[in-house]
């Protein structure tokens, strides 16, 4: 009998597992969406005409941030060369959390990272399985433009009257 049991359970378990997964990507999606990723991380949404087919992959228009420079949402798909594709699920969280890349690089400060930092354990693990599970799209968003430099692509500024 608790041989049954025992079998029951580990086949129940087997069972479960992918559902799990598959909870956890779709709660990191609902969270992706909440969080408005794509507002900032798509292609064509700074313009009002997001670009469903480059969803997530880096923004061509970026953010002035006065004394700073001029940054671009960078590709969040699981792409290898222009993207997360290189990053482990724990330094995704770490960056949504804390906006220290793994190359120690700081987020520009467009990032929320101080409001994400309060996302649960589970909540930014589904927003990294999720991230992940993307198809990855290659496209890099522009480089960065320090204060002084001449940005290469279209920008948003705010200007003080």
């Amino acid at each position: 009998m608790r041989d049954t049991f025992i079998i029951g359970a580990v086949i129940a378990a087997a069972l479960t597992a992918p559902a799990r997964a598959d909870d956890q990507v779709e709660r990191g999606e609902y969270l992706a969406t909440i969080m408005d990723c794509g507002g900032c991380h798509t292609t064509g949404a700074l313009l009002g005409k997001p670009d469903p087919e480059r969803y997530l992959a880096g923004s061509t228009v970026g953010f002035q941030i006065p004394g700073l420079g001029i940054f671009y949402p960078p590709n969040l798909t699981p792409d290898r060369e222009t993207g997360l594709g290189t990053w482990t699920a724990a330094q995704i969280v770490a960056a949504v959390r804390t906006g220290v890349r793994p190359d120690g690089r700081v987020l520009a400060p467009a990032m929320p990272y101080g409001h994400y930092g309060a996302l649960s354990d589970a909540d930014a693990q589904a927003l990294a399985a999720y991230l992940k599970s993307l198809k990855p799209v290659h496209h890099a968003a522009p480089a960065m433009a320090g204060a002084a430099d001449k940005p290469t692509a279209p920008y948003l500024a705010v200007v003080m009257p």
